[in-house]
């Protein structure tokens, strides 16, 4: 069957409130995209002169009102002639844009969400090889970097009239075309979601482990669940999870996300905090017996600083299911819900990384903060909280686990209405589900040593959040040629490669010599 060509449909609103883009039956039942409602609602556009502005309410006033009434739908249309979307019509078949009803709140739940997770942990275990001044300085650094690539992606989702770029593959063929653009975004962005998604299985099975070893205590049976077993149980539950039908209707398990990686980030920096210090403890960078072990183990550091500012990957798709017209444009919900979530974000890492380093000094182990405190204070903490905190852990990987698949789930239906010219049914969009979460669990069981590459995720996926997005500016925005504008994203774009090859080698090496190896959790 011939696939159905992209068509450019035009929207002339019937109502005052009309919108831009047409609505569209999906497969989930909701209508695709629903006009943004929002009585507070503001626009920088909308104190801008334009023709409409001609049709004033004294002018129609004498008027009658069949007349009155096309002269205020020619008013509507006038306003939004300048946002005239190409859109294809598969868009309203697939998870990320079957439902447009997102809001400020929902991008803050996402990015939220999506921002804060086990990464955070493990950020001590950097500054016990950079030392206080390099692991502070490091951390602001990257917090500010990637707050600014961020903007630079919210921008560039309608930076081209006309179109919107629904998904960073999507941008990434607009800015660098059509064949490098896959080389350069298809291999990392699946990596970070599935090798996330694969982690996230590992941490939560073994989370799962310690947690019920916690609230069991002396009266577990002979024979309890093993570590696999516990990996299965978590996949089971990630797969029932993910039958939810698109990005839009996860907005609540994204807030329990948000809400239990805040509760959990603060408990364990407080409980490490408030307990006494190992009495051998000291913040000198740990000693390696070579100089070149030191310098990749420098890297390898960077790299987990790195891999805790993971996410960019999602920005685009978060936006893609707002709503937007040439008065409410998308960008304007999405950076005021980023803004709100990256101060949460900020207020989760800094103190996990500086508490803990505190705390535990070069004693940190390589599982990061939750093992150490495990490890220290099992026997001076009440084992409730203790039991609460990994149950909060639990919670956040099933709620993390959603929306970096998300984006996966949507490639399958893609390509399958791409195939058949028709929206999955329910079946087979549960089929994909499930396939995809069980060959998540099998990597995970086979390569388990994966829970460790938090400094490997960060060199090879680093790109996708610190240098892509300032090359894409320059090439889609298009800055005076030798502006600072100009200069200031080539350099950070090509110190972004350059961080990412370096990174990646330090977490190479760092998998390589066993001793340096990044164990979440040790299972008994």
């Amino acid at each position: 069957m011939e696939e159905r060509p992209e068509t450019e449909l035009i929207s002339i609103p019937a109502t005052p409130r009309g919108v831009s883009t047409p609505e569209a039956l999906t497969p989930s039942g909701q209508r695709s995209p629903r006009p943004g409602s929002g009585a507070g609602a503001k626009s920088s556009a909308s104190a801008a002169w334009t023709p409409a502005s001609l049709i004033s309410p004294r002018f129609l006033s004498p008027i009658g009102t069949p007349m009155k009434r096309v002269l205020v739908n020619m008013k509507s249309y006038l306003e939004e002639v300048g946002h005239l979307t190409k859109l294809n019509p598969q868009d309203a078949w697939l998870p990320i844009t079957e439902s447009r009803n997102g809001n400020a709140h929902y991008a803050a739940f996402h990015n939220l969400n999506a921002g804060v997770g086990f990464q955070a942990l493990v950020l001590p275990v950097a500054f016990s090889f950079l030392g206080w001044s390099w692991g502070i300085l490091s951390l602001i650094i990257a917090y500010c970097w990637q707050l600014y690539t961020l903007w630079v992606l919210i921008q560039l989702h309608e930076a081209v009239p006309g179109k919107r770029y629904n998904r960073y593959v999507e941008l990434a063929h607009a800015a660098f075309g059509e064949r490098l653009g896959s080389w350069l975004a298809i291999f990392p962005t699946v990596y970070l979601s599935a090798g996330t998604a694969t982690a996230l299985i590992l941490i939560g099975g073994e989370t799962m482990k310690l947690f019920f070893q916690i609230v069991c205590g002396p009266l577990c049976t002979s024979n309890p669940l093993t570590t696999v077993e516990w990996y299965l149980v978590f996949t089971s539950l990630c797969i029932v999870l993910s039958q939810l039908p698109n990005l839009n209707s996860i907005a609540g398990l994204s807030l329990v996300g948000a809400v239990t990686a805040i509760i959990y980030s603060t408990m364990v920096w407080v409980l490490s905090v408030s307990q006494t210090r190992p009495p051998t403890i000291s913040y000198e960078p740990l000693s390696l017996p070579s100089f070149s072990a030191s310098v990749f183990s420098v890297l390898n550091a960077l790299g987990i600083i790195a891999f805790a500012f993971r996410g960019h990957n999602l920005a685009l798709e978060i936006q893609a299911t707002m709503p937007s017209t040439f008065k409410h444009p998308a960008h304007v919900p999405m950076w005021k819900g980023a803004k709100v979530a990256y101060f949460f974000i900020a207020m989760c890492l800094f103190p996990v990384a500086i508490g803990g380093y505190w705390a535990y000094g070069n004693l940190m182990p390589s599982g990061g903060i939750l093992n150490a405190l495990y490890g220290f204070h099992s026997h001076d903490i009440a084992r409730g909280l203790l039991a609460m905190t990994f149950l909060l852990v639990v919670f956040n990987c099933l709620s993390s686990f959603q929306i970096y698949s998300m984006p996966v789930f949507d490639s399958f239906e893609a390509s399958y209405t791409a195939r058949t010219n028709r929206p999955c049914s329910i079946w087979v969009r549960s089929g994909f589900r499930v396939f995809y979460g069980f060959v998540n669990f099998f990597i995970g069981v086979a390569l388990p040593f994966l829970s460790s590459l938090a400094g490997l995720l960060g060199g090879l996926t680093l790109p996708v959040t610190f240098a892509y997005p300032c090359f894409m500016w320059v090439l889609i925005k298009k800055p005076m040629k030798y502006s600072f504008n100009w200069y200031f994203n080539w350099i950070l774009g090509w110190l972004g490669i350059a961080f990412s090859l370096a990174f990646s080698i330090g977490g190479i090496w760092s998998i390589v010599n066993s001793g340096l190896k990044l164990k979440f959790f040790k299972p008994n």
